[in-house]
């Protein structure tokens, strides 16, 4: 959705300019480039260093700069994979309907060949008004898309129809409408990732080499491609901002299966690609355990299996995709494993190929499906990989 998105954001001379800062702020969080653009009369409102410190641009607010540079609609026009015109003033939005251009705002609206999203803002006899109305619905006519104002409490004092919409609130429609046509709308998707952390007392722990990229690749994926994604991660360093991801950070496997347990039925898909230990130790020393020229025994007892769980309590309509990471005979192990743990689809890789596995940027996988038939890439950046098994997915699920 917004994610490596180009956003225009055009602001008129509103009160309601002021939330202009909560929306450069909420589209930086949701990964968006973010140019703004201001029209002369928005300045009293709200000030370029503000817009321009938060979206780390420059503000655009002339045709002509003061040192006589032109800043160019045209391109501005071309950049913009998203126009969005917050606030929108009963005079701006007059002025788009009858394509008079007095100012940069309505020389880029006129140039924009992307969606352009508008928000009116204000008073309620203005809003009200059969001329406003007019104007707004000859505006959809031409598909801009209305975020329509709330119901509340004016600047005026009365209280009615007229405020912009909360910022929080366009976010997310913008998300939602730009998802609609995407081939995971609507899809609910529980990802596994990263390592567990097993203590053995106050300061050690048993894990493995996993960093969490491949699944945190996968819910970024799967989020650009429409779906909610819950993403139950193990410890990791990985940055991960999106609206369309929930994460919920777990520690150890006891803790990620539990948490997986309660998510996995709310979920249509499970993809389990964390490296979940198999081995926990049976009791952890209350204090740490002093070394001495003695062996030290550390007694372990298996995890609990998620996926094989969550396989074995699945609805018919939910689809289960399984990881397995090999040293040797790569592919009867991952065979065997997607009819044990009776999934719909397998990932093996191998830590035999370079530049696959744990803690690289890239990967290279084997995909094994439930009708037994395999499709080998080539390596690839993590973020590509998580593709190439999401297109996999939208195929075999049908």
């Amino acid at each position: 959705m917004l994610n490596n998105k180009n956003v225009l954001l055009a602001v008129s001379g509103s009160i309601a300019a002021y939330k202009a800062a909560n929306i450069v702020r909420l589209l930086k969080e949701s990964g968006s480039n973010v140019q703004v653009i201001q029209t002369p009369k928005s300045l009293d409102f709200v000030t370029p260093l503000t817009l321009s410190t938060l979206s780390g641009n420059p503000v655009i607010s002339k045709m002509i700069n003061d040192d006589k540079t032109w800043n160019s609609h045209v391109q501005l026009a071309l950049w913009a994979d998203i126009m969005l015109i917050a606030p929108a003033t009963a005079k701006t939005i007059s002025k788009m309907v009858n394509g008079d251009c007095d100012n940069i705002l309505l020389a880029t609206y006129l140039s924009c060949v992307c969606p352009v999203y508008f928000a009116p803002a204000m008073d309620l006899d203005m809003f009200k008004h059969s001329s406003t109305r007019t104007n707004i619905n000859k505006l959809t006519a031409i598909d801009n898309i209305l975020l329509p104002p709330a119901y509340g409490k004016l600047a005026s004092g009365l209280v009615g129809e007229g405020r912009m919409m909360n910022p929080d609130n366009i976010i997310s429609f913008i998300n939602n409408d730009l998802s609609k046509n995407l081939p995971f709308s609507g899809v609910n998707i529980l990802i596994t990732a990263g390592s567990t952390h097993e203590p053995i007392d106050k300061v050690r722990y048993i894990t493995n080499y996993s960093s969490g990229k491949m699944g945190v690749a996968l819910a970024k994926a799967g989020a650009d491609l429409g779906a909610n994604i819950t993403l139950v991660i193990g410890p990791n360093n990985n940055n991960i901002k999106h609206v369309n991801i929930k994460v919920i950070n777990v520690t150890s496997a006891d803790e990620m299966y539990q948490k997986v347990k309660n998510n996995f039925k709310s979920n249509d898909i499970g993809i389990f690609s964390a490296a979940v230990s198999d081995y926990t130790p049976t009791s952890q020393a209350t204090n740490k355990i002093k070394k001495s020229n003695n062996n030290l025994i550390i007694n372990l007892k298996p995890t609990k299996d998620i996926i094989y769980d969550m396989s074995l309590n699945k609805n018919k309509s939910q689809y289960i995709v399984g990881f397995a990471l090999e040293t040797e005979n790569e592919l009867e192990n991952a065979k065997n494993k997607l009819i044990n743990k009776k999934l719909d689809l397998i990932i093996l890789n191998s830590l035999k190929d370079k530049g696959a596995g744990f803690m690289h940027d890239t990967n290279k996988i084997t995909i094994i499906d439930s009708e037994n038939k395999i499709d080998n890439f080539k390596i690839k950046p993590k973020l590509e990989v998580a593709k190439d098994i999401f297109a996999k997915i939208l195929i075999h699920r049908k």
